[in-house]
């Protein structure tokens, strides 16, 4: 990965949170939760467009879908194949992060984990930023696979 990469995502950061936190937040809002009633919401941006998903719960709990990992199916059926940028909102204080399966679909959309910023937030306010390769630093990736 190149130091223009790293600059690059950088400046998403800086101009994109505060629009990239807002989507999820909606997102977040129309979340179905009716057993737990944590409601999750993520937005992804990757091209200059912002995909969403909001976590998904069934009675039979196997089959909930996480925030994450409908945020990625919407960008993949879009055609993404590089997530830039990645914001959750929660109610949780510390912020909540991604759980293992969000984080390896995550992976599997991102051509630079030392790159792509995950911004954690909850209702409050409260507020950390880290990478993927920080929140998931040895993922399995489709280039470790043998054909």
């Amino acid at each position: 990965m190149t130091s223009e990469v790293l600059a690059r995502r950088a400046r998403l950061l800086a101009d994109s949170r505060e629009s990239l936190i807002a989507a999820a937040s909606e997102a977040r809002d129309h979340a179905y939760a009716p057993y737990s009633s944590y409601l999750v919401g993520c937005a992804l941006l990757a091209g200059g467009a912002i995909y969403t998903g909001g976590n998904v719960e069934n009675a039979s709990y196997g089959l909930t879908i996480c925030a994450e990992r409908v945020a990625c199916a919407n960008a993949a059926l879009a055609g993404v194949r590089d997530i830039e940028l990645c914001a959750v909102i929660t109610t949780s204080s510390p912020p909540a992060a991604p759980c293992g399966m969000c984080l390896q679909t995550l992976r599997e959309l991102s051509a630079h984990p030392a790159a792509l910023s995950i911004i954690l937030v909850n209702l409050t306010g409260e507020e950390r930023v880290y990478t993927l390769a920080e929140l998931s630093p040895h993922a399995f990736h489709k280039d470790q696979l043998t054909r």
